[in-house]
């Protein structure tokens, strides 16, 4: 029988935010993949290790993920990726890929479920706590009530359209592109709130359009009202 792969979201960056499902999926697989070279560099693999130190017992399989738009390039990257899983599920192995925040929101796993379920192979996805979650809960506000809408959005696209959407708007992974959103906030009007590194140790906060820094960290993550 072949292996499973089993895609499993270990949160926005504080391990205690990992789920119980999750830390006993990590010690059940045979085999942990990562979308990168190196597990020390790995975001979270590095987070998943405090939660499940037995993760360090673990045969590694690497998957770099290059970051571009290049449609080339990225496919040839997942087909390579996804050859590599591959070759464990047929030996039988369970493999399980790590992906910061949950699994099904803007996950590299999903690239490789799309070429495992275009061969068949079986698939299991182990949710965890999106980053919008846990930056609304450490600001000490709700994301959304009543009739309020919520629209999540890579910040990478089109954020000028997006930020004429209703209701409150999510932008993530803002980093690069902050001093052309924060312009595109001004002047919609709008308020936001950043969180910076969400749950992990370098984590920083901004209540205001005007604290947020032109250039943050990658995973910098703003909520727009």
């Amino acid at each position: 029988m072949s292996g499973i792969l089993y895609g499993i979201g270990v949160g926005p960056g504080d391990p205690e935010l990992m789920t119980i499902k999750a830390a006993k999926q990590i010690k059940e697989c045979a085999v942990i993949a990562i979308p990168h070279r190196e597990k020390e560099l790995c975001t979270a693999y590095q987070i998943a290790r405090q939660a499940v130190p037995e993760i360090e017992e673990k045969e590694c399989l690497y998957l770099p993920m290059p970051m571009t738009k290049d449609k080339k390039v990225l496919d040839e990257s997942h087909d390579l990726a996804a050859s590599a899983v591959m070759e464990r599920l047929d030996r039988g192995e369970d493999v399980g890929f790590i992906t910061l925040g949950d699994v099904s929101i803007y996950s590299t796993c999903s690239y490789l479920l799309e070429r495992l379920w275009s061969k068949g192979y079986a698939t299991r996805l182990e949710c965890g706590i999106p980053s919008f979650s846990a930056a609304a809960a450490r600001l000490g506000m709700p994301l959304v009530s009543g009739a309020e809408e919520l629209h999540v959005i890579p910040a990478t696209y089109q954020v000028k359209e997006a930020l004429k959407l209703p209701g409150v708007k999510v932008l993530m992974k803002t980093g690069k592109q902050m001093k052309a959103v924060k312009e595109e906030i001004r002047k919609c009007g709008a308020s936001a709130v950043m969180v910076e590194n969400c749950g992990m140790a370098d984590e920083r906060i901004f209540m205001s359009l005007e604290e947020i820094p032109d250039e943050p960290g990658y995973y910098s993550l703003l909520i727009v009202r």
